[in-house]
C-alpha cells in the first residue's frame, strides 16, 4: 500500500512533496484512507460518540399508537357545530399509559392527557383552554378546531416499522442515543475505537515531576494531543518521549505500527541534522509528503508506517496543535468509520486591528471572536503568534484563516474565522 503512495502520485504534474498547499495535502491524505471494519456491540449508554457498524431499523412504528398532542378533549369532529359552541357529553377519560376502553359515540368527548392514546371512534382533539367541563357535559367553544385530525399524532408519526433509522457510519450524539431508547434497542454494532498511537521526540523533552536543567523543557505536546485524541473518541497509546536515537525510534514506530491504526509523532520531521523520523520512514514504510505551504506547521509528515498510517508533526506547541486540528482530525474521523465528515465550519468576521502577512503561505493566526450588539463578529489575535507561544492557542476561540495569496490585512477587512469548538 505504502509503496503505491509515490508510485501513483509521481505521475501528477502538480505533485511536490517538498512544498504542499493545505488544500492538496488534505485530499492526498483522504485518498489513502480506509475505514476501520473491526465491530463491537455496546449497551446503547455506552454508544454515545461512536460510529453505527449497522442500519438501524426499526422494529415498530413511533409512535405505536393514534394519541394525543396536548390536554384536551377526544372528540368527532363531525359532531361539532360550525357557527355556535357544541354541548358534548363526558364519557371518560384517558392518561398516558392507561388508555380508554370504550368508543366514542355521537355527540360524546373523552377527557384525554398529552400522550394519552386516541380513543376508538374520536379522530380529533380540542385543546383544554377551548372547553368548559361541568363534570357530565363538556362544551366546545365556536371555532376550537378548524380541520379533523388536529392535535392528534398518527401512529408511525415519527418512524415508521422497518424504515432505516439510521444508516451505517450515523455517529451517535444524545439525540441518536434517545431514538434508540425510544425503539426498544439496549444493544447497537459500533466501529470499535480507533487506536493511536504516539510520542513525542527531542532530548530536549522532560517528564512532569522532573527538575528542568539547562536547555530542557516539560513535553507539553503529549498531553495537547492526548486530549485531542480524546475528544475525538480515539483511543489514545502514550508511547512516552524517544530519544533521537535512531535505534530508539525504529523500535518505537515498529512497536506503534504493530499496535495502533495510525501513529502520531511530534517534532522530527524538519531538517535538522538530529532528525532521523523521515530517514526511518523511508525504510519503514513511506512519506508521501514532509513540507506544507502554511505557518503555523510547515514541516508536516503524511504516510505509512507498517500497516498503520502515519502523521509526522511540527515540534513546536503551537504548531502541532493547528496541524492536528486541520490534516489529522478528519482523516481520524474517516478511519473511524464516520459516513459523512463533518466540514470545518467558518463564517465571516471584521478584522479589529491589522494583521503582516506574506503571500506564500496559508496562515492560520490565533484568534479570539465576539458579537457585536448588532449581531455582527469582529475577530482580534490574541497576540504574539510564535508557534513556540502555546497560550496563543489556549487564549483563542478561534483561527483567522488567510490564504495562500494573502498579503497584509488591514483592520476592518473581513476574514475567514474558524471557531475551535467546531473542531472537537
Amino acid at each position: 500500500m505504502a509503496d503505491s503512495m509515490l508510485r501513483d502520485l509521481s505521475c501528477e504534474d502538480d505533485y511536490d512533496p517538498d512544498s504542499m498547499p493545505v488544500d492538496r495535502a488534505r485530499e492526498l491524505i483522504r485518498r489513502y484512507l480506509t475505514p476501520l471494519k473491526a465491530t463491537e456491540r455496546v449497551g446503547v449508554r455506552a454508544a454515545l460518540g461512536r460510529v453505527l457498524a449497522h442500519d438501524v431499523v426499526s422494529p415498530a412504528d413511533i409512535p405505536a399508537h393514534d394519541n394525543s398532542a396536548m390536554d384536551g378533549w377526544a372528540i368527532r369532529f363531525a359532531d361539532l357545530a360550525p357557527l355556535r359552541e357544541t354541548r358534548l357529553t363526558r364519557i371518560g377519560e384517558v392518561f398516558a399509559g392507561r388508555p380508554f376502553t370504550g368508543v366514542v359515540g355521537p355527540a360524546q368527548a373523552v377527557r384525554i392527557f398529552t400522550g394519552g392514546v386516541m380513543p376508538r371512534g374520536a379522530d380529533t382533539v380540542v385543546m383544554q383552554e377551548r372547553a368548559k367541563d361541568d363534570g357530565a357535559t363538556v362544551v366546545i367553544a365556536q371555532g376550537a378546531v378548524t380541520k379533523q385530525g388536529q392535535n392528534r399524532r398518527a401512529a408511525g408519526e415519527d418512524i415508521r416499522a422497518g424504515a432505516t433509522v439510521f444508516p451505517r457510519g450515523q455517529a451517535l450524539r444524545p439525540a441518536e442515543v434517545g431514538v434508540l431508547a425510544s425503539l426498544g434497542i439496549a444493544e447497537v454494532d459500533v466501529f470499535r475505537k480507533l487506536r493511536v498511537a504516539f510520542f513525542s521526540t527531542g532530548d530536549e523533552l522532560m517528564p512532569l515531576g522532573t527538575v528542568l536543567g539547562e536547555g530542557q523543557i516539560y513535553d507539553s505536546n503529549r498531553y495537547t494531543v492526548h486530549a485531542m485524541l480524546t475528544r475525538l473518541g480515539c483511543e489514545p497509546l502514550d508511547m512516552g518521549v524517544i530519544r533521537d536515537d535512531p535505534a530508539a525510534l525504529e523500535s518505537a514506530f515498529t512497536l506503534a505500527a504493530a499496535n495502533a491504526d495510525a501513529v502520531i509523532t511530534t517534532g522530527g520531521v524538519s531538517v535538522g541534522e538530529a532528525d532521523h523520523v523521515k530517514a526511518l520512514l523511508a525504510r519503514l514504510g513511506e512519506v508521501v509528503f514532509w513540507k506544507i505551504a502554511m505557518k503555523p506547521g510547515r514541516p508536516l509528515a503524511y504516510g505509512r508506517v507498517g500497516g498503520a498510517h502515519f502523521f509526522g508533526l511540527p515540534g513546536n506547541p503551537v504548531s502541532a496543535m493547528v496541524t492536528f486540528y486541520q490534516f489529522v482530525r478528519d482523516a481520524l474521523l474517516v478511519l473511524q468509520g464516520l459516513r459523512e465528515v463533518p466540514a470545518i465550519p467558518t463564517f465571516k468576521a471584521t478584522l479589529t486591528s491589522p494583521i503582516r502577512k506574506a503571500p506564500g503561505r496559508t496562515e492560520f493566526q490565533r484568534a479570539r471572536f465576539s458579537r457585536d450588539a448588532d449581531g455582527s463578529y469582529t475577530v482580534r489575535t490574541t497576540g504574539e503568534q510564535g508557534s513556540g507561544i502555546l497560550t496563543s492557542m489556549a487564549y483563542a476561540n478561534a483561527f483567522i484563516v488567510l490564504g495562500t495569496d494573502v498579503g497584509d490585512v488591514p483592520a476592518g477587512a473581513v476574514v475567514d474565522v474558524q471557531p475551535l469548538d467546531g473542531l472537537t
